[in-house]
């Protein structure tokens, strides 16, 4: 019988794979097998530590792995994958593929530095502490990709092909609809990776991309994500209040650290700020954006621009790359970000992650949270368990490399910028459906958030929805053995 395994994201936000079995003898050995996403798992330790654990079925027997984009969570356990033997494809849209030709080498390289920094200071358990892989593995892993464009349909074995519709969430992020059969004998399977808002820029401001997913779809089953499932975006136009907490830090003499995840979230709040301090709302102070591929990332979303809003497109053209920009600083090297710890006057650091779980943001944090002038301020979710969360949750002090900072400066967060659909978002999208699936399989979110939108889609839609847990099997009637 053919079937999908949740081997991550369930029950948890991060570490997103599913893996799809073709099989109908039963067996399961004969199916053509195939990984929706290969993530990496953040947050608590007990799923970090997952991370570490080989998946429950060989490596080297996976025939392909279909991303449905570009972020760590999705895509950030290739290497791994690819080090435990897998020689597939690896298949994605022209602009994730060339996102992960930064975001993955970057990973390796920022494993390789955490583990040389606890080696220096002997602060890990292991002796000695090691990468999950390195920067050439990471490099290496590029090679099984292979560009596939939104929209067509692409045969991988005699009973599964796939296609890709607009997911909306970041550039080139798409679902994956995956058929399972023959002819017009099919299973229809929608797994929607991660939902990008359906509304206009005035409630999810400063968008890069276009909002909303492909609607008028149809499946048999669907995976798909709730990493918002209880909770509603503020409707509140929050540039008025991000203008007042820039101003009021600058006035004390401050300095604005935000963590911001290095793709699309630091491209989005770059423009925000260009429009803020052009606009005269904010003081121009110095921004520096310091993430290794900050630059590349840039490069690409301007390759890129036919995804862009028409917002974004007017901004290039009337005030050029941002790279150009006076007053923005991309630190590409080490050396160019230990300078910014020189910078006393008031400034703005946008660093990555996103949710403080390693890069440069963990020594601003250690450097900046214990002053009472300076604001950090969080422009993203962050998932139980996370650094972020410790310091959003207006803890005392937080653990950065191995010691314990005291947070002494003004903590804020702003939740309109998320690119993650809510509830309302969700089912306005989900009554475009041509028809009622069999069944929808909620993963990526955090118990409560799924348990709460598994209620809401009952109770508004009628579905037959269900909770994914970590390592189920759930069987799907393949279209050739009925």
């Amino acid at each position: 019988m053919a079937y999908i395994q949740f081997l991550g994201a369930a029950g948890t936000v991060t570490g997103s794979k599913h893996l799809i079995n073709t099989s109908n003898d039963g067996s399961g050995k004969s199916g053509f097998q195939v990984l929706i996403d290969c993530g990496l798992f953040q947050g608590p330790k007990e799923w970090r530590e997952r991370n570490w654990r080989n998946l429950p079925i060989p490596a080297n027997e996976i025939d392909a792995v279909i991303l449905t984009h570009a972020h760590l969570d999705h895509c950030g356990w290739i290497p791994r994958l690819v080090k435990e033997g897998f020689q597939g494809a690896i298949y994605a849209t022209p602009p994730t593929i060339d996102l992960c030709g930064i975001i993955l080498p970057d990973s390796g390289h920022l494993q390789e530095e955490d583990a040389a920094f606890y080696n220096k200071k002997k602060k890990s358990k292991h002796e000695p502490a090691l990468p999950l892989y390195t920067l050439q593995e990471a490099e290496q892993s590029l090679q099984h990709f292979k560009p596939v464009p939104v929209g067509e349909r692409i045969q991988l074995a005699p009973d599964f092909s796939f296609r890709y519709v607009r997911a909306a969430h970041i550039l080139g992020s798409c679902m994956v609809e995956a058929s399972l059969g023959a002819a017009t004998n099919t299973q229809r399977l929608l797994f929607t990776g991660d939902i990008g808002r359906v509304l206009d820029h005035k409630v999810a401001p400063g968008k890069v991309v276009h909002s909303g997913p492909t609607e008028g779809e149809s499946a048999d089953v669907v995976v798909m994500e709730s990493t918002y499932g209880n909770r509603v975006h503020p409707k509140e136009d929050p540039l008025p209040e991000l203008a007042s907490l820039i101003s009021a830090t600058a006035r004390r003499g401050g300095t604005v650290v935000i963590p911001a995840f290095a793709i699309e979230r630091t491209q989005k709040f770059i423009f925000i700020l260009k429009h803020l301090m052009e606009s005269g709302q904010i003081p121009r102070l110095p921004v520096f954006c310091d993430s290794p591929m900050a630059i590349k990332a840039v490069e690409i979303f301007l390759k890129h621009d036919e995804e862009y809003t028409e917002e974004t497109r007017s901004m290039i053209r009337r005030y050029g790359s941002p790279l150009q920009w006076p007053g923005f600083t991309f630190a590409l090297t080490s050396e160019d970000s230990k300078k910014i710890n020189a910078v006393l006057t008031p400034s703005i650091i946008l660093s990555s992650s996103g949710m403080a779980t390693g890069g440069r943001i963990l020594h601003h944090l250690a450097q900046r949270l214990p002053d009472p002038k300076n604001l950090v301020l969080f422009i993203g979710f962050q998932a139980p368990g996370t650094r972020g969360f410790v310091i959003k949750n207006k803890s005392s002090e937080v653990k950065i490399f191995g010691d314990f900072v005291p947070i002494r400066a003004q903590v804020a967060a702003l939740e309109q910028f998320s690119d993650h659909a809510d509830p309302p978002e969700l089912l306005q999208w989900l009554r475009t459906f041509r028809s009622r699936p069999q069944v929808a399989y909620l993963v990526h979110g955090e118990p409560d958030a799924s348990s709460h939108l598994q209620e809401t889609m009952k109770g508004e839609l009628g579905w037959n929805v269900e909770v994914a847990e970590y390592l189920e099997k759930v069987e799907i009637s393949h279209p050739l053995s009925s």
